[in-house]
């Protein structure tokens, strides 16, 4: 029984109050995060840093906010890869127009920038949910990106728009190799994560949830619906601001507004649906899944066809088959890849008994 409970007591609230109350629970993360922090760095290269690792914490990251949002206080977004533009953007200019602010501070003061924009795209949420909700928060997704490519000022009146990302220096150490930026963005996605955890269980995550279920329930109970949709926006903004940041200085170097489109609010989208909503383990197998899967399909291709077939048409085969494989994986498992996990985690907690 590789997930018994068996004999595993809480003796005061706190313990029983824990994140990871099992032990084989705490185990497990502490080991994955020593690989993540040490091994992966001393048996990963270049390519899998740059190419692989990165984008898939930083679109974790993404997703993780927009479930905040969606998955657990139930408001419908279609503007994720706008508030990540605003926190790029932000932080781009807060360390343009500060000498010498850290780079973490700008990451910072970049995410709480989009957290207040979210709350004033999140006041139609008083007033309106569901479909009209998607419809005021694309909005967003137009507005946003036009104005930063408008108006020359946030990006230094580059003639593209682009803004480079700076050196990445922190606390004297150099983070821009491609190790120290898989560093850098593990550190943060691990703490924020983390956080979430800690706030989803407490509660404002309560409240969300409330909210998600029946606001009018909510209300006659004595929550407060205002500050608890306009908080769910704030965070999820902040959230997607350290990520589009981080998809900005750490991943790609360079990036223009139009980098932030309707189609990378679709992927995050995705990332949330197919890793379940309401799970934080789910943003990290919907990411594994949008990143991975790509990737293993032209692997598979290129092994078995080669040259042979024009690039072109490969690439939309290859669309047409991630997409069929993600109507097929909703069809089949409604609740995301986290439900397929703890399916398997109730398994092994009776295994071999009932197997």
């Amino acid at each position: 029984m590789l997930f018994s409970q068996a004999g595993q007591f809480s003796t005061h609230y706190g313990q029983d109050r824990r994140v990871f109350r099992l032990k084989a629970d705490r185990w497990s993360v502490g080991t994955l995060l020593v690989f993540a922090f040490v091994g992966v760095p001393l048996l990963g290269n270049d390519y899998w840093f740059s190419a692989i690792l990165i984008p898939f914490l930083v679109l974790s990251l993404a997703g993780l906010g927009l479930n905040l949002l969606t998955g657990y206080a139930g408001q419908l977004s279609l503007g994720a890869a706008a508030f990540m533009a605003v926190g790029a953007f932000a932080a781009y200019n807060f360390q343009l127009r500060i000498p010498g602010i850290p780079v973490l501070l700008s990451f910072v003061l970049g995410g709480v920038t989009a957290g207040l924009l979210g709350i004033f795209f999140g006041l139609p949420s008083l007033r309106i949910k569901g479909f009209y909700l998607i419809v005021s928060t694309l909005a967003a997704q137009f507005l946003i990106p036009w104005v930063f490519t408008k108006f020359g000022w946030f990006s230094n009146y580059n003639t593209s728009g682009v803004i480079t990302a700076p050196k990445l220096e922190i606390l004297g150490i150099d983070f821009d190799s491609p190790v120290g930026r898989y560093l850098l963005t593990l550190a943060i996605v691990v703490t924020l994560t983390l956080f979430a955890l800690n706030l989803v269980r407490g509660s404002v995550g309560r409240n969300w949830m409330a909210v998600r279920d029946m606001d009018t329930a909510a209300a006659v109970i004595g929550i407060p619906l205002t500050r608890t949709k306009l908080l769910a926006f704030a965070i999820s903004s902040f959230y997607l601001g350290i990520a589009g940041a981080l998809w900005a200085f750490t991943y790609l170097g360079t990036v223009e507004p139009h980098g932030f489109d309707l189609s990378r609010s679709f992927q995050v989208l995705f990332i949330i649906i197919l890793g379940g909503l309401g799970s934080i383990l789910g943003n990290f197998l919907g990411a594994a899944f949008i990143v991975l899967l790509p990737i293993l399909m032209t692997n598979l291709s290129d092994f078995f066809f080669g040259s042979s077939i024009d690039p072109g048409h490969l690439e939309n085969l290859r669309k047409i088959l991630f997409g069929a494989l993600t109507v097929l994986f909703l069809v089949k498992e409604p609740e995301g890849l986290a439900r397929l996990w703890h399916r398997m985690r109730e398994r092994a907690g009776v295994w071999p008994l009932r197997y």
